[in-house]
Formats: structure tokens, sequence, C-alpha cells
């Protein structure tokens, strides 16, 4: 029985007293379970094309927003009249508009303005909206009610009449339209997190640092902020999606960059007074936004519950 549980073959359990045997070293168990994980992640992966193909598009649409020489060495801003109204082909993909300029150049060159007023939207959002259900949930009382009450109010109007008064307020431009829609989208933000920094200001780990004369910033850095994070990160990454269609639609309502920008929203502006004869126009660049969209929803909501329930 001894020599049984001494021998050390395929990860069998060690008797008492007997060293590890060769294989059982201090570099086994981290290689043994990072590959383990490697096997994980390629299955969850395998089960789920429709994931990788959302991933895919997510990391082109990043690539175009960052180089977009990559993908095109057209100039979006230069047409060549003689060659207006094209249908897609070969030599222009998404085809040329009234001016001859090339569809998909302008897509991809679109793809970075576009993004980055997603991004500061959502970066808005997220930190104004944490900032307000962090002071909310953590200093409670009087603060409470009046933050939520302000919430409740924003709640209360439609994100996109939110967005379109803002705008008006603060003027045309892709960064304009970036922060009217993070300022829309803050209430979203300032729930989740007071919803969080109640649940973890009650659990028993903090109430220990309490009893143990933590000062409250401590209390709140160490304990609280890390452990009501999740949520908030996890709505960001839903937020994406959301935030591009309503940069896009405040873009075709001409209230992003002045023309001749490619911002994807002016795009599909741009081409509605040609649909009977050049539908690509609008149809192309919608259908960049839609998968765009459906993409990040899609790696978001693997995020959010897929993932967590494979492991």
């Amino acid at each position: 029985m001894s020599q049984g549980l001494a021998h050390d073959a395929a990860g069998a359990v060690l008797g008492p007293g007997h060293p590890p045997g060769p294989g059982a070293g201090p570099g086994a168990g981290p290689g043994a379970g990072g590959g383990a994980a490697v096997r994980r992640v390629l299955r969850f992966l395998v089960r789920r094309p429709g994931l990788v193909l959302s991933g895919l598009v997510v990391v082109l649409v990043v690539l175009a927003s960052f180089r977009p020489g990559l993908f095109t060495s057209r100039d979006p801003l230069t047409g060549v009249p003689s060659q207006n109204f094209r249908s897609p082909s070969a030599a222009h993909w998404f085809g040329t508009d009234e001016l001859g300029r090339d569809v998909f150049s302008r897509v991809v060159h679109g793809a970075q303005l576009s993004l980055k007023a997603t991004l500061i939207a959502v970066v808005v959002a997220f930190v104004v909206g944490s900032l307000i259900g962090l002071v909310a949930g953590f200093v409670g009382r009087w603060v409470d009610d009046v933050l939520m009450r302000f919430v409740d109010v924003l709640l209360s109007i439609p994100a996109l009449f939110l967005s379109l008064a803002l705008v008006t307020a603060l003027g045309y431009g892709t960064v304009k339209v970036a922060v009217a829609v993070g300022i829309a989208g803050v209430a979203g933000f300032a729930r989740v997190a007071r919803a969080e920094v109640l649940r973890v200001r009650q659990a028993v780990f903090v109430e220990a640092a309490r009893s143990c004369g933590a000062r409250w910033y401590s209390v709140l850095g160490r304990h609280i902020l890390p452990n009501a994070a999740g949520p908030v990160i996890v709505l960001a990454t839903l937020d994406l999606g959301s935030s591009i269609l309503a940069v896009s639609a405040l873009s075709f309502l001409g209230y992003g960059a002045p023309p001749p920008a490619p911002e994807w929203g002016t795009l599909i502006s741009d081409g509605r007074n040609y649909l009977a004869n050049a539908w690509w126009l609008t149809a192309l660049p919608g259908l960049a936004i839609a998968a765009t969209v459906l993409a990040t929803n899609r790696v978001a909501r693997a995020l959010d519950g897929e993932w967590s329930r494979q492991r």
C-alpha cells in the first residue's frame, strides 16, 4: 500500500511523508494549469463560431480605426468625377459616390471617427456614472436621495432626445456628439454602481475592516472599489454597441463632423438622396454599422455570462 501511495504517475496522490516524484516539481503545476486553460479557451471558442466571427469583426474595425492604410490606399476625400455612381466591383468594393469617391475607403477611414466618438461616450458615461453611484452608495442618507433623484430625472428622458438636447447646447462636432451620448448614458452606470456598492458595503470583510479601525478611504479603495467594479466594467462593454448606434444617429442628423468627413452616420445621410439609382451608398455603410454593433454585443454577451458559466 505504501509503495502504491508513493508512486507518482499521471498526477496520482502522494502519500504522507513521501517526496514528490519527477515531473511534479515547481514548474509542472503552472505549466499543466496553463495548458488546461488554453485548452478550455480553445474548446470554448470552437463551440461558438459566431463568437469567433464577431471577435474577428471587432479586431478588423479596431485595425481600420488605427491603421486604415492596411485596408485601402485610396484617399477618402478625393474623387474622380468621371467614375461617379459606379456599382460595387473588384475595383471599388463598395462602389463610388456622387463625386467619384471610393465608398470603401470612406467607410474604413470613417471607422476612426466613429470609434473615437464611441470610446469617448463610453468613458464619459463610465466615469461620471460610476462616481455618482459610488458616492450615493457609500455615503448614503440625503446624499443618496439627491443623487438618485437626479438619476431618475435622466432616466425619465429618452436617451436620444437627451443627446439631441445636449448636442444642441454644446454645438456640432464629433467630440461634442460623444460627450452628449456619454452624458445620456450616465444613469445606467450610476444605478449599477450604486447597487454594487450597497451590496459590497454590507459584506462581512468590509465590516471586519471597519471594526479593525480602517479609515473610510482605505475601506473604499481596498475593499469596495475592487469588488464592485466588475459589473460596471461589463456594462461598459455592453454599452459599446448602443453608443455606436447613438453616435451614428446623431451624425445622420447632421450633428457630427462637418462634410466631407466620412463618419458612418454621415455616409448614410449623404446616400439617402440616391437610393433609387445608388443603393450601395446607404446600404453598405449601414451594413458596416450593423455588423460592428452585432459583433460588439456578441463579444460583450460572451464576457458577461457565457465564459463564467463555462468556467
